[in-house]
């Protein structure tokens, strides 16, 4: 077992949430690096001393570039702001240091690009933690397995209603792509699909702001949008992504239908996965209920009673888990930054197809 010096930059609710994962991710996994909350960064001193006394960190900094340099942290969580990512990354890498960055990689695909090529040589991982539920990792695994067939429809929506009211005043998430609907949730779902069935060859994107003006200022970026689109391998696909939609709260759910059944999933019941399989006897086929549990994939080491249940922090574990791995290793572990950069990919052709109302090629991005 060996100690590994851990900086987070950023102390709020992702900043928390791997402060936490970083220190409960030894006991859940025995893993063989364990993590030392050394430092955390935040945007003031009063902010960044809150935040290390609140989680446990050794030190506290308003500056990070003091935290990436400071030669106890060995590795960096970015969990700030993407228009911060890629400079935070670049000096980091420039270090010999890992980085582990959450979605989405960079504030525009030029970022994104820039940031995969920054990590060359180095261990780097993107943070899309919804997908890595015992259920989705069940799902991913059946349909490599061929328990629904080929593949030939995909469904996928992230929706939720924190801006659904329209008299919700204007903050930091009404300005610039980057914290709009298809720079916050979308990259979810478009990682789930490209986890899910594979690489989108070409797609057709509508993106719009529902309401442009609120109290305190014009909004800046898009409030929903819809996208079909055809994978590599054939597959249909459609996917819908929202901050409007009322009564969502997670609204990150998809349906998967093969020639011999189809899956079904929705976050807000994120321990269960409706399985249907056409081979069922007539009398009792339908979509069945498969509640997770220990023989699920990385259920086991958070409970031991089945349909007890995992939850969101469980998720963030689960990433910490497969960083400190990659860094034991040096070997890449999913989603690694050039995955990341793939969702950035698919986001600006997203938008480049709304503004010109056409299909569009993925490799033309």
């Amino acid at each position: 077992m060996t100690e590994i010096g851990i900086g987070i930059v950023g102390g709020g609710y992702m900043g928390k949430a791997h402060a936490v994962a970083m220190s409960a991710v030894g006991a859940v996994f025995d893993t063989k690096l364990r993590p030392r909350l050394e430092m955390v960064c935040a945007s003031t001193p009063a902010s960044a001393e809150k935040y290390r006394a609140a989680f446990g960190f050794a030190r506290g900094t308003d500056d990070w570039r003091t935290l990436v340099r400071d030669d106890r942290v060995e590795a960096v969580v970015i969990a700030a702001p993407q228009i911060t990512h890629r400079e935070i990354a670049e000096t980091a890498f420039a270090l010999g240091k890992p980085v582990f960055c959450e979605k989405p990689l960079g504030a525009s695909l030029e970022d994104s690009r820039a940031m995969v090529a920054a990590a060359e040589g180095h261990v780097n991982m993107s943070g899309f933690n919804y997908i890595r539920t015992p259920a989705s990792q069940f799902a991913r695994q059946l349909i490599a397995e061929g328990e629904i067939g080929d593949i030939t429809w995909f469904r996928g929506e992230h929706t939720e209603d924190f801006l659904a009211d329209p008299h919700a005043p204007a903050h930091w998430r009404t300005q610039g792509d980057a914290n709009g609907t298809m720079g916050d949730l979308a990259p979810h779902m478009i990682n789930a699909a490209l986890a899910l069935i594979g690489p989108i060859r070409s797609l057709i994107a509508e993106v719009e702001t529902v309401h442009d003006s609120r109290s305190g200022g014009a909004v800046t970026n898009d409030d929903h949008a819809q996208m079909m689109c055809r994978f590599e391998n054939g597959t249909m696909g459609q996917m819908y992504f929202s901050r409007i939609s009322h009564g969502r709260k997670m609204g990150y759910a998809y349906e998967v239908t093969g020639t011999k059944g189809a899956i079904r999933f929705d976050q807000e019941d994120q321990n269960a996965l409706w399985l249907y399989k056409a081979e069922d006897p007539e009398a009792t086929r339908g979509f069945r209920k498969i509640l997770t549990g220990p023989a699920h994939p990385d259920y086991e080491p958070f409970c031991q009673g089945p349909g007890h249940g995992t939850g969101y922090q469980d998720q963030i574990i689960i990433e910490a888990r497969d960083f400190l791995h990659a860094i034991a290793t040096q070997a890449a572990v999913w989603p690694t930054f050039r995955d990341g950069m793939v969702v950035n990919q698919i986001v600006a052709a997203a938008l480049a197809s709304s503004r010109a109302r056409a299909w569009v090629d993925i490799s033309s991005f």
